[in-house]
């Protein structure tokens, strides 16, 4: 008896820890990007570089751990033809991701971007419902309808608006969104499962090249022409490892958690950000508009989330059950994430 409380107290406190790491790594990643796009000591305001740098990173590292350490297992079952028609759009979807999110918190604040984020269901359904994934209902257009109405009321509470910064945010919404889609059409069709590890093995290198090559054209000349940033190897590498413990993170608390718990821990993670930024950062005004509707949007959220939770358990319980690991469908970015 002794020994099984010792195993489910183990077990619990194992399964915390998984989680504070992952709120603590993704909200960290965003104030460490924040701070290295904005910093006057580094003067480092390229976002595209940096996001190419992480991406790099990210390739580089997950070679040496499962082709030369063998540390962790990548999954079998990639084809040329898997790669070229499905790993390659969702590697540019998520490029695009990233490097628009990035870009946006040159303009508006940590706290405001975040919130715009609420709007990612929306985004999503309405991508789905054209794709043939999703079927508009009663339901989910009140749900819809309550996310954005959030958003809006958020929007209107925001004293520094710069439009430029929400254009980015909302093409980095739109990014993800598509990437989501495209994870459900090219990869889930095809029965092919990812776990994180696999996934960034993967899409890394593609997402690098995609970021690469409007990299040389939009930022290339300016780093070159703008001598005086300073971007330290020991402050390049940790935030950079940091992106990448993230997917780790993520990695841990999908295998040691339920899909539920990842989606709770996620708006945790949102709450911590926006008021964490407040404090940490001179540019966020948090006015009680922002909160309430930030509030109405999250409301939505997890209304929506609980209706996917609802719809997946229901197809769970009709199809067979699988061995395999769950593939991916919402891995934090850099940007996020």
């Amino acid at each position: 008896m002794a020994d099984r409380l010792r195993s489910f107290f183990k077990g619990e406190v194992l399964t915390y820890a998984y989680l504070l790491l992952y709120i603590a790594l993704s909200s960290g990643q965003i104030f460490f990007n924040k701070w290295v796009l904005s910093s006057k000591e580094i003067n480092f305001p390229y976002p595209l570089g940096l996001t190419l740098l992480h991406m790099v990173f990210s390739s580089v590292l997950c070679f040496l751990l499962t082709k030369v350490f063998k540390i962790l297992k990548v999954e079998e079952g990639m084809t040329v033809e898997i790669y070229v028609t499905s790993v390659i759009p969702i590697g540019a979807m998520f490029a695009m991701t990233l490097w628009l999110g990035n870009t946006a918190y040159m303009y508006i604040s940590v706290a405001f971007a975040q919130m715009l984020k609420a709007i990612m269901p929306v985004a999503v359904f309405i991508l789905g419902v054209a794709a043939g994934l999703e079927v508009m209902s009663g339901r989910m257009l009140l749900i819809m309808s309550v996310i954005s109405f959030g958003v809006l009321v958020a929007s209107y509470g925001e004293i520094n608006i710069s439009w430029i910064g929400v254009v980015y945010q909302m093409g980095g919404v739109v990014g993800e969104a598509l990437r989501l889609i495209f994870m459900e059409i090219f990869v889930k069709r095809k029965g092919l499962k990812l776990n994180p590890i696999s996934l960034m093995y993967y899409v890394s290198p593609c997402s690098a090249v995609c970021l690469f090559i409007p990299w040389i054209f939009l930022e290339k000349s300016k780093m070159e022409e703008n001598s005086s940033w300073n971007f330290p190897l020991l402050v390049l590498t940790l935030n950079s490892l940091c992106t990448f413990a993230l997917n780790l993170s993520v990695f841990l608390v999908i295998t040691h958690t339920s899909a539920l718990t990842i989606r709770v821990a996620g708006v945790v993670k949102d709450w911590v950000v926006v008021l964490l930024s407040a404090i940490i950062f001179a540019d966020t005004k948090l006015t009680p508009i922002n909160l309430v509707g930030y509030a109405i949007a999250i409301a939505g959220v997890a209304a929506y989330n609980n209706h996917k939770l609802r719809k997946e358990v229901s197809k769970s319980n009709t199809d067979e059950p699988e061995s395999s690991q769950p593939i991916l469908t919402a891995a934090p970015s850099n940007s996020d994430k």
